[in-house]
């Protein structure tokens, strides 16, 4: 004979293993840990820095 089984953990658990997997999914998709959002706004700020030093200025005779 089988053993007995409660429907009601059943389905909580089934609902909370759905509910970890539609979480572990949006992690995925979107979230990203803070410090490594940090760093790459760092990393961006840095890279404009150095391409706004390499601009050339213009001059007047470059404007006609």
């Amino acid at each position: 004979m089988g053993d007995t089984v409660n429907l009601r953990q059943a389905r909580k658990r089934r609902d909370r293993e759905a509910a970890r997997q539609a979480a572990d999914a949006n992690a995925a998709r979107h979230g990203r840990p803070k410090a490594e959002r940090d760093q790459q706004r760092a990393e961006d700020a840095r890279e404009t820095r150095q391409h706004q030093a390499h601009r050339r200025e213009r001059s007047e005779d470059d404007a006609e």
